[in-house]
């Protein structure tokens, strides 16, 4: 008799520290305002800098923290139309000292919404030394109120497809149609936004991403949903007055509302690999719409269809997470002296008043960019929720690069959140670089040298491949 109550001791010993083994969820989330305090305020996202009097719609950090038990990720993003690393730094050093969260298990990005306060200048928006403090705090602040929110949870993910709203925004043209770009030079060969009906089209030089992919987090017993992060690769819409979400706003609303969600839950839309993508159709104008509903409708479609993924998702508890980044350091494409002295004659005609046309502002952007080192640090990022892969770049990451990664991805599905952990510009493939058009040309927008995507894809799917073993 002994013998059997111990053999029965053992066994329900075993049961216990096997069942302990395994992870089990916990979430938090939280839309934390951002929108400032005081007004005017400049605005990015044009090439004059415009100042916003109000804001038409509050603007976020929508934040979610997840935590297998081991590991702890912090996802974050902010309406705005690009942040700068050193600001992300900041605001992850912040909530780490406060949540234990490590930085480097952090993964900040912005909506790229272009009517949102300017934390970094680009063209002639410089950024409000009193907004970047601010959304610093913030950002901070809205991390650890996710994490203090956190409650046991499940965990799912899927895609589905709005094919409807992604056009490729750079196109050929007819042989023989004439494109100048801001220095003078005829050698692009492709034009960006080139006119609706243009009756020189050609065809799209690169393609889209239609994909709507997702994940869900939800409370582990009542299923009640905490947040969805969904990712799509549409650059924004832009039919909103200054200060505004964007389509990006609008979404979170109605995520919301179509998954039965109570007051509380978090909708995040994140920018997926839309560098060359937006959603007008250049062969066939849509029709004309009122302020914002545009947004609305691209928004309810894309909702839509993060709502055929949520229902087809497969929510779990014992899910684990991880993440791996690394540093790439990368050339500078910085000007020659005869075209920095070039730009500085421009500039001086210019007689210091607001500049106009783009070989004005580009001049600009010469001197500026001819200040910057030679080289600049950049952070790669991948995490793993579950079988999800998610990676993030700092850039506005040309669409054949974001399908490159989720087709070689070790991790099914996979998406890339673009304009995440710094600002680096735009990130064309050198095939699009040899093309031109306005996301190739030298500025602060667009800087980094011609082979990083060249560099940064099979880092991030190394990346992807470290975290996909564990």
């Amino acid at each position: 008799m002994s013998c059997r109550i111990a053999i029965l001791a053992a066994f329900l010993c075993v049961v216990p520290a096997n069942a302990a083994d395994k992870p089990q969820l916990q979430a938090g989330a939280f839309a934390q305002d951002v929108t400032p305090k005081s007004f005017p305020i400049s605005v990015n996202g044009g090439m004059s800098d415009r100042q916003a009097t109000g804001a038409h719609d509050p603007i976020h950090a929508r934040c979610l923290v997840l935590d297998d038990g081991t590991t702890k990720l912090a996802i974050v993003v902010v309406d705005s139309c690009m942040v700068p690393r050193k600001l992300m730094d900041a605001a992850k050093a912040k909530a780490a000292a406060k949540t234990g969260i490590p930085a480097e298990n952090m993964l900040i990005s912005a909506t790229h919404t272009h009517t949102a306060p300017s934390s970094t200048g680009v063209f002639q928006s410089d950024a409000d030394k009193g907004y970047v403090a601010f959304l610093t705090e913030k950002i901070a602040e809205g991390i650890e109120k996710a994490h203090a929110a956190r409650v046991p949870a499940e965990a799912g993910w899927g895609v589905a497809e709005e094919p409807s709203q992604v056009f490729n925004r750079r196109w050929f043209l007819k042989p023989g149609t004439l494109i100048t770009d801001p220095f003078g030079n005829t050698t692009d060969q492709v034009r960006m936004n080139p006119g609706i009906g243009n009756p020189d089209l050609v065809k799209p030089a690169g393609p889209v991403d239609p994909q709507v992919s997702i994940l869900s987090v939800r409370t582990a017993k009542t299923h009640k949903p905490i947040a969805l992060l969904a990712n799509y690769s549409l650059h924004y819409v832009g039919d909103m007055p200054a200060l505004s979400a964007d389509y990006f706003g609008v979404f979170a609303e109605l995520i919301g509302q179509k998954i039965g969600a109570e007051p509380g839950f978090v909708g995040i839309m994140s920018n997926g690999t839309s560098g060359d993508v937006n959603n007008i159709n250049f062969r066939k104008a849509h029709p004309k719409t009122g302020v914002g509903e545009r947004s609305r409708l691209v928004a309810d479609l894309v909702a839509n269809a993060a709502l055929k993924a949520y229902q087809s998702a497969k929510h779990r508890s014992d899910i684990s997470l991880d993440v791996a980044t690394t540093e790439l350091e990368f050339k500078v494409r910085k000007p020659k002296p005869d075209e920095v002295e070039k730009a500085k004659e421009i500039l001086a005609g210019a007689k210091g008043r607001v500049l106009r046309g783009l070989t004005e502002v580009y001049a600009r952007e010469t001197v500026l960019i001819n200040e910057y080192p030679d080289t600049v640090k950049s952070r790669m990022q991948a995490m793993r929720v579950g079988e999800l892969g998610i990676a993030a770049i700092p850039c506005e990451t040309f669409t054949e690069i974001g399908l490159a990664i989720k087709e070689k991805s070790p991790l099914k599905p996979t998406f890339t959140i673009s304009l995440a952990n710094g600002y680096n510009g735009y990130l064309p493939t050198p095939k699009h670089h040899a093309l031109g058009g306005y996301e190739t040309w030298r500025a602060r927008s667009s800087y980094l040298e011609v082979g990083a995507s060249d560099r940064i894809i099979p880092t991030i799917l190394k990346l992807l491949g470290d975290v996909a073993k564990k």
